[in-house]
C-alpha cells in the first residue's frame, strides 16, 4: 500500500518541478511557418496563445519527468 505522504507528493511534486523548469530548461521554439501553420491547423488566435499551450505542456511533462526520475532515485537509493 501506498504510503499517504507518496500520495499527496505526487501532483504537489510534479507541479513544483514543471514551475522549477521554467526556469532551468529552454521551451521548444518554432520557425515562422510552423508556427503559423500550427496557428490556422488549430484554429488559434495568434501565435501567442500557441506559444502559451507549448509552454504549459512542455513544463507540465517536464515536471513530471523530474518528478519520476527524483522518486526513482529516493525509492531505490534513499528509502531504507
Amino acid at each position: 500500500m501506498k504510503s499517504p505522504f507518496l500520495t499527496f507528493l505526487m501532483p504537489m511534486a510534479t507541479l513544483l518541478l514543471g514551475f522549477l523548469s521554467a526556469l532551468l530548461l529552454p521551451a521548444p521554439s518554432f520557425g515562422l511557418t510552423l508556427a503559423r501553420r500550427l496557428v490556422d491547423t488549430f484554429h488559434l488566435e495568434d501565435i501567442g496563445q500557441l506559444y502559451t499551450l507549448v509552454f504549459c505542456l512542455w513544463f507540465l511533462v517536464l515536471g513530471a519527468v523530474e518528478y519520476y526520475v527524483i522518486r526513482f532515485i529516493y525509492l531505490r537509493f534513499i528509502r531504507p
